[in-house]
């Protein structure tokens, strides 16, 4: 990877962190009191609420993770952006007007809103905090992944940056400083992968490029090998090193459909036996069909299709079960304000996953990959128009993890203050003792994520949020359908189902290959448990079965309705 500092990029960053920072420092004052910290008072108006809701979810994942599964694995990552968006279509149609009308602060008031149960409470808060914490890991990996080719420091050091200065945000001004950081860089991250974009289609893919084969013999072990490509030759077991011409060119402008037809030289990180990298060259045509990161749609085993099928079905049901994404809906004052602020996310995070997959595609014959760490392939594209944009699009990246991990760890500050420790102090705690723990339990959650993404710096960031989607359709997406359709359900049905689809999935997911092999470090010889690696297939039935055999056993000791949260 290029590591040589740029100044105009280590300002330009500055310049952004020192914008976010005093902007948190300005809204400070409006986050005295709980509906402050948590909800912004329900003040915030449905349009910037909506492109704050992109700034939220267009995180790590979205950005720098798909961009690099596109670069490295062609059309299969841009089946996580389909993935992604199509989960707002629940958000919208199922979600968003009845959470609003049922919460108040946390994901536990709407779970809450029908029974007077800590044990629903107590579910919900842990949920959220696993969660969140699943959620939180990826953005700091990609933190670590920005920092480092812009100032030329450690992984680890990146995640301590981004650590510091979200906990500074969120125990300085809460949602009210959250929200308008999400808005900002939601509309920045939109604009400006807009023109980047345009640069792309307007350069077209560079050509001319001529084998080399004594070249491969000089890649060191580890070596970045960005500007190399591997194609398949039967002269050389298969592989010819090609690198670009003296004096080559560039194709000329492209048009939207022909930039994706004619992306024929597509890269892929691969690893020899000594430890040597290389990067495999591809048809377009394979590259622009589904099976190379999914390889299970393309195998004869039936578990290996299900892990796609498992997948596409935690990113669909797990959109609309992430509690930093339903509390954002306490933030505008009514379901109808709700419902419009839907609305404006899904075409703004719409737009910008077509813009993915041009990014993506760009990266991908750029010839400034890094064949060790996919996800810089955005921001190294960049750099192949200059300095200033690599530093204007490695700024608004870091302020997109800024903006995400502060919602997370609101949410997260939120189920300690707000539900746990009302539970364990037996008394509704008044508005500012919220605010204090909040503020507590956010420099604790923050720490806890610093250490896990430092810890998990070789995954994937769109993997890791995978993850995150699994377990939050699994734990809460049954429990929400359940309370707002089925009258039969039950508050003893409503804790099991949480703990259920949380437990499972979990679970499941520290018994996988990927699990075994990139966080345990242990050999390739050995193999996870698990049968396949997505487990929302077994694990969100599971719950909804749980849910419902308990309610109908339960049934009969339903207590009463009307609990009613205190105001702060």
């Amino acid at each position: 990877m290029p590591t040589h500092i740029s100044p105009i990029a280590v300002v330009i960053f500055l310049l952004f962190v020192g914008f976010v920072l005093g902007l948190s420092f300005y809204l400070g004052r409006k986050a005295k009191t709980a509906g402050g910290y948590f909800a912004a008072h329900g003040e915030i108006g449905w349009f910037v609420n909506g492109m704050a809701f992109a700034g939220d979810y267009l995180s790590a994942a979205s950005f720098l993770g798909i961009c690099g599964m596109i670069a490295f694995y062609g059309f299969d990552g841009f089946l996580y952006s389909i993935g992604f968006l199509a989960g707002w279509v629940v958000a919208l149609f199922v979600i968003a007007e009845p959470i609003k009308r049922l919460g108040r602060y946390t994901f536990a008031d709407a779970l809450d809103a029908k029974f007077n149960s800590r044990g629903i409470r107590l579910a919900a808060a842990i949920s959220t905090l696993v969660v969140s914490m699943f959620y939180l890991v990826p953005q700091m990996v990609g933190a670590g992944s920005l920092i480092k080719p812009l100032l030329g420091i450690e992984h680890y050091w990146g995640v301590l940056i981004v650590g510091g200065i979200v906990i500074f945000i969120v125990t300085t001004a809460g949602m009210v400083s959250t929200t308008w950081v999400q808005f900002i860089k939601g509309s920045l991250l939109v604009i400006f992968c807009t023109f980047l974009v345009a640069a792309i289609l307007h350069r077209g893919v560079r050509e001319n490029y001529a084998p080399d084969t004594a070249a491969f013999d000089t890649v060191a072990p580890g070596e970045a090998v960005s500007h190399l490509a591997v194609s398949p030759s039967p002269a050389r077991s298969g592989l010819v090193i090609k690198t670009p011409k003296a004096g080559s060119t560039a194709t000329g402008p492209f048009g939207f459909i022909k930039q994706i037809h004619d992306s024929t030289l597509a890269k892929k990180e691969k690893q020899l036996p000594d430890g040597r990298a290389y990067l495999a060259m591809y048809d377009g045509d394979t590259m622009l069909l589904p099976g190379n990161y999914f390889k299970g749609i393309r195998a004869p085993e039936l578990s290996k299709k299900l892990d796609f099928v498992s997948l596409m079905l935690a990113l669909f049901c797990g959109t609309a079960s992430l509690p930093h994404i339903l509390i954002r809906y306490y933030t505008v004052k009514d379901a109808a304000a709700a419902r419009k602020s839907t609305v404006v996310g899904i075409i703004a995070i719409g737009f910008f996953y077509m813009l993915t997959l041009y990014i993506g595609l760009g990266a991908m014959v750029s010839g400034n990959l890094d064949p060790t760490d996919s996800n810089m392939a955005a921001p190294l594209l960049a750099r192949t128009f200059g300095e200033l944009p690599f530093a204007l699009i490695t700024g608004i990246a870091f302020t997109t993890v800024l903006g995400t991990v502060s919602g997370l760890i609101i949410a997260s500050s939120g189920a300690v203050a707000h539900d746990l420790a009302g539970i364990f102090s037996h008394r509704q705690l008044t508005g500012h003792e919220q605010v204090r723990v909040a503020k507590i339990a956010s420099v604790a959650v923050g720490i806890v994520a610093v250490l896990l993404g430092i810890a998990a710096k070789n995954f994937n960031v769109g993997f890791l949020v995978g993850w995150a989607f699994n377990v939050a359709a699994s734990a809460n997406l049954p429990a929400i359908a359940c309370l707002l359709f089925w009258k039969g359900t039950t508050k003893q049905g409503m804790v099991a189902s949480i703990s259920a689809g949380l437990g499972s999935s979990v679970l499941w997911l520290l018994l996988t290959d990927a699990a075994f092999h990139d966080l345990y470090h242990l050999p390739a010889t050995v193999h996870g448990w698990a049968p396949f690696s997505q487990p929302a297939l077994v694990t969100v039935p599971l719950a909804f079965v749980v849910l419902v055999l308990v309610s109908l056993v339960t049934k009969q000791r339903r207590e009463p309705q009307g609990f009613a949260v205190t105001p702060a």
